[in-house]
């Protein structure tokens, strides 16, 4: 395994540079501050672009472990755990997926979402052990995040899956770093020196996000969970989120709110049911058939009808 605790390794990081656009930062006023950090945050679509071609194989990777019955689990420490953990709790509400299947493994265990445990991250053993209690296999994908590319907790996490046989990725934001070494498909944002020297929640943070909702959003979609661009897999539990589902249905099936508000309660607040049934003319319970028999994929199960309406008709 790498040597990871090296003084001369850390240093060499571009992610732990002094960024000199922002020297003397301190004697600068708000709006000048404020000024400072958008600049440097202008960088960063910029650099997670370059990096489009490794994200698509994480995106097809991730799609295929999941159409399959396999998992993505996310592992990470401090920011980086953070930020996958909330990519992981918001998939299930945006696109009705079983919480199993978008997991994240944290350096410290959940109490690290709410305050620091950061002297955690430097434990290859309790990476290896928090990874292992989920039992990662060669249906899965891990995706380790880790600014800097040297946490040892997460580069332990994310070599113990490989070696159990799981497609691995590793996000980061610096080249040729360990976790780049390790991982079967390495993104690497290269955001350059943050605005405060080595504070990686900000532009690193930001791309890293960004990555994230790449990949899971791409997935996603390639599983057939979006349909057009429009978010047909939502879960509509509280009132918001019932009046977007009519909307979606609206759009998706050019009809007017009412039909499409009976559609969604004759199918049991199912989006992709209902949308089926608009477009096709399928009763419930062959919409349903339909979605099951195309493994969930809005689009194939509508066009598999042979009978699907054109938009416009009513």
């Amino acid at each position: 395994m790498p040597a990871l605790t090296t003084e001369s390794a850390l240093q060499s990081m571009i992610t732990e540079q002094q960024n000199t656009a922002s020297q003397a930062l301190d004697s600068k006023s708000a709006l000048e501050i404020a000024t400072t950090i958008n600049n440097e945050d202008a960088k960063d679509a910029g650099a997670v672009g370059k990096a489009l071609p490794q994200i698509a194989q994480a995106i097809d990777a991730v799609a295929d472990a999941l159409a399959r019955g396999g998992r993505l689990i996310y592992v990470g420490a401090g920011t980086s755990g953070r930020i996958a953990a909330l990519d992981a709790a918001e998939c299930p509400p945006t696109f009705s997926t079983d919480p199993k299947q978008v997991q994240f493994v944290i350096a410290g265990g959940e109490k690290a979402l709410g305050r620091a445990v950061e002297a955690n991250e430097d434990s290859t053993s309790l990476g290896q052990h928090d990874i292992a209690k989920l039992k990662p296999s060669k249906k899965d994908v891990v995706v380790g995040i880790a600014a800097s590319g040297r946490t040892p907790y997460t580069v332990a996490a994310v070599e113990y899956a490989k070696k159990k046989g799981a497609k691995t990725v590793g996000v980061s934001c610096n080249a040729g770093s360990p976790l780049s070494q390790v991982a079967d498909i390495a993104i690497a944002a290269e955001v350059g020196p943050e605005v405060i020297s080595g504070s990686t929640r900000m532009k690193a943070g930001t791309a890293q996000k960004m990555v994230l909702n790449m990949i899971t959003t791409g997935a996603m979609t390639r599983l057939g969970y979006v349909y057009g661009n429009l978010m047909v897999n939502v879960s509509p539990k509280n009132e918001k989120l019932v009046e977007r589902a009519i909307t979606i249905l609206s759009k998706a099936a050019d009809t007017d709110r009412e039909r499409a508000k009976e559609a969604l309660l004759k199918a049991g607040k199912s989006v992709p049911v209902a949308l089926i049934m608009l477009k096709s003319g399928a009763s419930l319970a062959k919409a349903k058939g339909m979605l099951k028999t195309n493994g969930g994929n809005v689009r194939r199960a509508i066009e598999s009808s042979g009978s699907a309406k054109p938009s416009g008709t009513r």
